[in-house]
């Protein structure tokens, strides 16, 4: 089995780490070869003394806070000679087998690194409602890209790489786990899904803080786009072109501007009347029913909508697509900082 460094970057998480640093000592693997290092850097409540808590935890704290990528390139550096560096988020709690399914895959040569599953729970209907099942339909759409060659984006959650194929993040980028991913495909590797190591996670309180997230991965999105231009061409690597197209460039940039321009069509074709079948007053009227679906989810503020998934589904759907709008707005004014705030969970642990 290989060597493990795994890695918990935290700000500020006096009310979960606690938690989070127990179930990390539980996981299923060799002692002898697994080293945690845990990044506290800026913290200013009880975070890093919690950590001292833990004496065989590899602690790393300075008091400036420099932001995430920042402390993942500093955890990297401290974690010594190890094979595969696995990353997982301070408010998350892992499965205890979540590592050996993990670097299983790393028999394969061609695999540089595996993301788990991002489990989204709500035990007590206090958070905003849309995004556990949001999470469900990203799962499958994973484990679809990586049966036809390989995951164009990683959960940040529970992701694992070899270190041999890291390099140190720029510290200006946004999405880390999304540029540590594309790295890896574009030296030729690729990225497996394990659903067997998932996380599970408590939504945010507000839907507020998560259009506040939302923006900020939007913002990172388009950022990326920069970053990754050219793996849009189709003769360097053609399946993973397509992929990067079709699962993050078009759905990033080509669904948010097609809804409007739909309804809109949809409305000009059902005025002048040159239907000759009842196909696009058919086509409106489903439209106009799943905006009213959604405008009512949206008057009911987000999270009571969640008592109906009939509301909440429309709801949640607009609020994504309206979230895009809002973090490239934010990217091209050059308003989204790499340096990311926290975002409420409902109280307690998960």
């Amino acid at each position: 089995m290989p060597t493990i460094a795994f890695i918990v970057a935290a700000y500020n998480e006096e009310h979960v780490l606690a938690e989070k640093l127990k179930n990390s000592l539980e996981l299923e693997y060799p002692a002898d070869k697994i080293r945690i290092v845990v990044v506290t850097d800026g913290s200013t409540d009880g975070t890093a003394q919690i950590v001292s808590g833990f004496p065989s935890i590899i602690h790393l704290h300075q008091p400036e806070r420099m932001g995430k990528v920042a402390a993942v390139n500093r955890a990297v550096a401290a974690s010594g000679e190890v094979d595969v560096l696995v990353f997982s988020d301070a408010n998350t709690i892992l499965n205890k087998e979540a590592l050996i399914r993990l670097v299983k895959h790393y028999n394969n040569p061609a695999t540089g690194a595996v993301s788990g599953e991002k489990r989204v729970i709500d035990l007590r209907g206090s958070g905003v409602r849309g995004e556990s099942f949001y999470w469900r339909y990203e799962s499958v759409l994973k484990k679809l890209d990586a049966e036809f060659y390989t995951l164009v984006g990683a959960a940040g959650e529970i992701f694992s790489v070899r270190k041999s194929l890291y390099e140190p993040v720029p510290e200006q980028v946004i999405l880390d786990d999304f540029y540590i991913s594309l790295k890896v495909c574009e030296k030729g590797f690729q990225v497996k899904y394990e659903p067997g190591a998932f996380t599970f996670e408590l939504p945010s309180v507000t839907i507020h803080d998560e259009a506040e997230r939302k923006a900020r991965i939007s913002a990172g999105a388009f950022q990326a786009m920069i970053y990754f231009a050219h793996l849009m061409n189709p003769f360097r690597n053609a399946k993973l072109s397509f992929q990067y197209l079709s699962r993050r460039v078009f759905r990033w940039v080509i669904c948010p501007l097609a809804l409007p321009v739909i309804l809109l069509l949809n409305l000009c074709f059902f005025i002048s009347k040159t239907d000759p079948i009842p196909l696009f007053s058919i086509m409106l009227s489903i439209q106009v029913v799943f905006y009213f679906l959604a405008l009512l989810g949206w008057g009911l503020g987000g999270t009571a909508a969640g008592k109906n998934k009939v509301i909440h589904i429309p709801y949640y759907f607009l609020f994504m697509n309206k979230s895009v709008w809002y973090g490239f707005f934010r990217f091209i004014n050059g308003r989204q900082s790499a340096i990311w705030e926290k975002v409420k969970r409902p109280a307690g642990g998960t």
